[in-house]
This record gives structure tokens, C-alpha cells and sequence, in this order.
């Protein structure tokens, strides 16, 4: 569209089904590579992504004519079609339903970036629920605790 500008910055995250440890190094970096290749192919950018053994972060400069949930839907159906096509786990892998979406301002993109990329060292000290409630928490966002991921602590 002529005449439009943007800047849209949204973290999403999401988790394994039953949140089940199963993302490992070895894959790991081929995961974020196929993520990435999603995002660009729906014209938007990849910023920073993280797989982690159980749940994902990836910051995205999103394209103005895609939805935050398409982009979510699209990369996880599209990461979880890769690894159960390529065979990369014994049985059928699936993410969780639902996702996390947090939007950022341009100032603040380096530190998000730093905090997806320091998140081996992060959850050294915090769970990955313990994390996700800061979220909603910070974001000011209302829920049902009913409806959050399944928590298998």
C-alpha cells in the first residue's frame, strides 16, 4: 500500500505440547533457521529467535498486512510440519495451543534482542512459568489461569 508506514515489533512465545523437553541442541539451530524462513516468506523480519527445550521466543518486525495471530499460526504449524516431516523426533511433535504476543518500541528492540539471546543463562535462574507470568504481569495483561499453557514443573 502506498503511503504507509510502519514499525511493529511483537514477541511471541509459545510452548511444546505438554511442555515436554524435547527441543535439543542438535536441532535446535535448524529450528530457528526454518522459523526465520517463515516469518520472511509472510514479509515481515526476524529479529531474534530462541528454541528452547520446552518453549520458543521470537522477535518479529512485522509486516502491517499480517495479523499477530497468522504470523504465530504460521510459524508454528509451519516449524512443526518441518520437524514431523524431517523426522527429527520419535512420534508426532505439536506446540501447545496459544502463544504469548508482546509489542515493543523501536527503543527497546536491543535489550529484547539480548534477552532472547541470553536465554540458556535466564532460565538458569527462572522457569519458563515463572517468566511467562512476569510477562502478562509487566504487559499489564488480564487472564484466567485456566486457560495459561499446561505447566509441568
Amino acid at each position: 500500500m502506498a503511503n504507509t508506514y510502519t514499525q511493529l515489533y511483537v514477541q511471541i512465545v509459545f510452548a511444546v505440547k505438554n511442555r515436554e523437553n524435547i527441543i535439543s541442541e542438535k536441532i535446535r539451530y535448524e529450528l530457528e533457521k526454518i522459523m526465520c524462513t517463515i516469518v520472511t516468506d509472510k514479509q515481515s523480519r526476524p529479529l531474534a529467535v530462541y528454541c528452547n527445550p520446552d518453549h520458543t521466543h521470537i522477535l518479529v518486525g512485522l509486516h502491517p498486512a499480517i495479523s499477530v495471530s497468522a504470523m504465530a499460526e504460521a510459524i508454528k504449524s509451519g516449524s512443526s510440519g518441518w520437524i514431523n516431516r524431517e523426522k527429527k523426533f520419535y512420534g508426532k511433535f505439536s506446540w501447545q495451543s496459544g502463544y504469548g504476543a508482546f509489542t515493543y518500541s523501536k527503543s527497546q528492540i536491543d535489550s529484547v534482542v539480548k534477552y532472547i539471546q541470553n536465554q540458556p543463562e535466564h532460565h538458569k535462574h527462572k522457569t519458563f512459568r515463572e517468566e511467562y507470568l512476569e510477562f502478562l504481569e509487566k504487559f499489564n495483561i488480564r487472564f484466567d489461569q485456566q486457560y495459561l499453557f499446561d505447566w509441568f514443573e
